[in-house]
Parts: C-alpha cells; sequence; structure tokens
C-alpha cells in the first residue's frame, strides 16, 4: 500500500492498481507504463513538480504523450515563470520517487492543476506513488482527492 492508495481508500475512491515491470531507464516511464498495461498513452497522466517563480513548488498532471505547458501553468499558477523542480527537491516535496510520483498521497499538499484533456476519459491512469505501479480511476475522483484544479496545460 502507498499513500497515494491509502489516500484514495480513506475518501472512499474506487481504484484499480496496475502494476507492471518498470524500465530500466530513468525516461520514458509513462510511455512504458502505457505498453506493459496495453493502455493508450493519451489516458496515462504524469505527474511533474514545477517551481513557479513567486507561488513555490506546484503539482501538474498531463499526458504522457504531452510536454507540459510551462508559460500556462505559470500563467495559471499565479506567477511570471515556471521551470520543472530538480528530482530531490520534487522527491522531498512529495515523498516519493521520480518516475514513481503520484499526484495523491503526497507528503505536502501543494497546489494542482490537472490537464483538461483528462476529462474526456471514463478513467485515466496516474503513477500509484512508486515505479512499476498506476492506478486508474475517474477523472472527478481524481480531481476531488488531490484538490486539483483543470486547465489547459499541455500541448
Amino acid at each position: 500500500m502507498t499513500p497515494a492508495i491509502v489516500a484514495a481508500e480513506r475518501a472512499g475512491i474506487t481504484v484499480q492498481v496496475h502494476t507492471y515491470a518498470p524500465p530500466s531507464t530513468t525516461v520514458g516511464y509513462g510511455a512504458h507504463a502505457a505498453t506493459e498495461l496495453g493502455v493508450p498513452e493519451d489516458r496515462i497522466f504524469k505527474t511533474l513538480i514545477a517551481d513557479v517563480e513567486s507561488r513555490g513548488l506546484v503539482v501538474a498532471v498531463v499526458p504522457v504523450e504531452a510536454t507540459l505547458d510551462l508559460k500556462a501553468l505559470a500563467t495559471v499558477a499565479g506567477g511570471k515563470r515556471a521551470d520543472l523542480a530538480t528530482p530531490s527537491a520534487a522527491e522531498r516535496a512529495t515523498g516519493y520517487v521520480t518516475g514513481g510520483i503520484s499526484p495523491l498521497g503526497q507528503r505536502r499538499r501543494l497546489p494542482t492543476y490537472l490537464d483538461e484533456s483528462a476529462m474526456r476519459f471514463e478513467t485515466v491512469h496516474v503513477s500509484g506513488g512508486k515505479r512499476g505501479l498506476d492506478i486508474e480511476l475517474a477523472p472527478q475522483d481524481l480531481l476531488d482527492l488531490a484538490h486539483a484544479e483543470v486547465t489547459r496545460i499541455a500541448h
């Protein structure tokens, strides 16, 4: 049980847990998960931690096939500029390791932004809190549990 799964259970949210062999490299976790699970890449969402000028760390949840629009993220978060956080800063803030960062059950609650594309699906996949573990849930449940805001942050 990871903090992400525990958080969902405590909230009464049903998640489906999927496991797969994690990749041997430190890049491409989402694409690898899509292949291993037989799920289209646009339904698997990666969790990125960004540092927004004058705001601090925020969470961005975008499809693995897309690129995070840092300018759009900065704007929606109320800053002028955003950069991806260092892996060590992301790990310290969330309590998860890179490649297994979940938008749920993080050590510190950070402002969270979910790309609007998630809302077109009945369910989406996000990291379950460790490499090789995804959880599948309804986008609205993800929004509620992560206290997220839906916005356009991917291209």
